[in-house]
């Protein structure tokens, strides 16, 4: 196969609102020697990549400076040292950076085979979320059959993708939510009841939910009042998971329950974890929740599908939290 010199990306500038995203032209990435070079059909948008557009998640040190942190697409070149994978096949990948683009190199450990049944659209969908939720929820949070876990914000990507696993390995979940219609489609991904945080304290709601004991786990990527009250929320070795902080990741908090109630806080980002760290959460994914996604117990949701030259609008739409799952980028698919 012959590959061009050049390709299109989108351009993030300087940074700021949605709107300097532009397209732009730029060499075609060279795979590195452990590398695939993908041609990409579709790539996720995700809150990190509205971060960094920002500034307020700068790329690790190597990774490409263009957005986008997962992609499917066709194999169209393998570094020296690859040889689980061919030009032509389809995979999908955690990539360190550069999904937003007609190209993009992902680390052979951290690329996929296209699950069985799915397209590729919907494989763009599952790694960005898919690793993130393994290796919090079950690898770091221990989450077992018979146990219960809290999801804030369960109508995002990761909320969604946290409540279909821990339904499928035998968990109760009960779920937060904005409004009505977010509910509504965390009941039908398997959660057992959903809080409209709005009117209600899920604090109150879990502890109801357990029968006064507190949940096992929390999943949280809200952060900023919700800090203390999960504390509340949880059961005697309880285990807190932050994996974000959306309304900030300073805020006054009684520790004492950390100790009273012998509980277990953890959390992890993703992008700078080594790629032995990122291809062993591949290798989880692929022998545990792969054959899940083939036998359609598990599924991504896609909320919205747009033409990658709208990735301003699609931005916005991220950062408006009125979506349900996916928001997601055609390239050439």
């Amino acid at each position: 196969m012959t590959l061009p010199s050049s390709m299109q990306f989108i351009d993030h500038g300087q940074g700021g609102a949605p709107d300097v995203l532009r397209m732009a032209t730029g060499p075609v990435p060279q795979p590195a020697s452990n590398e695939l070079l993908v041609r990409v059909a579709y790539a996720g948008v995700n809150r990190p990549d509205c971060a960094q557009r920002v500034g307020s998640y700068p790329p690790p040190p190597g990774a490409s400076p263009i957005l986008g942190l997962e992609a499917s697409g066709v194999v169209a070149a393998v570094g020296e040292a690859v040889d689980t994978w061919q030009v032509g096949d389809q995979v999908c990948g955690l990539c360190n950076g550069g999904a937003y683009a007609e190209y993009v190199s992902i680390p052979a450990g951290q690329a996929l085979p296209i699950p069985k049944g799915l397209s590729l659209l919907q494989a763009a969908a599952l790694p960005e979320n898919f690793f993130t939720v393994w290796t919090n929820v079950f690898a770091r949070g221990g989450l077992t059959a018979g146990e219960s876990l809290l999801v804030h914000g369960g109508s995002s990507g990761i909320g969604l993708t946290a409540i279909q696993l821990a339904a499928a390995f035998g968990a109760r979940v009960i779920t937060t939510v904005g409004n009505q219609a977010k509910a509504q489609a965390c009941l039908a991904a398997g959660a057992s009841q959903a809080v409209l945080y709005k009117d209600e304290d899920f604090v109150q709601a879990a502890l109801d939910f357990t029968g006064g004991q507190g949940v096992n786990a929390v999943l949280d990527m809200v952060g900023g009042d919700y800090m203390a009250r999960n504390l509340s929320a949880l059961a005697v070795e309880g285990r807190l998971i932050q994996v974000a902080f959306l309304q900030g990741a300073n805020t006054q908090v009684n520790w004492l329950p950390l100790m009273s109630k012998r509980l277990h806080f953890t959390g992890s980002t993703l992008r700078p974890r080594s790629p032995q760290d990122k291809a062993t959460i591949a290798s989880d994914l692929r022998q545990h929740v792969w054959p899940l996604l083939e036998a359609q117990r598990v599924s991504p949701v896609i909320y919205q599908t747009m033409d990658w030259a709208q990735a301003a609008e699609a931005h916005a739409l991220m950062e408006s939290s009125v979506h349900i799952g996916k928001i997601m980028l055609k390239v050439s698919g």
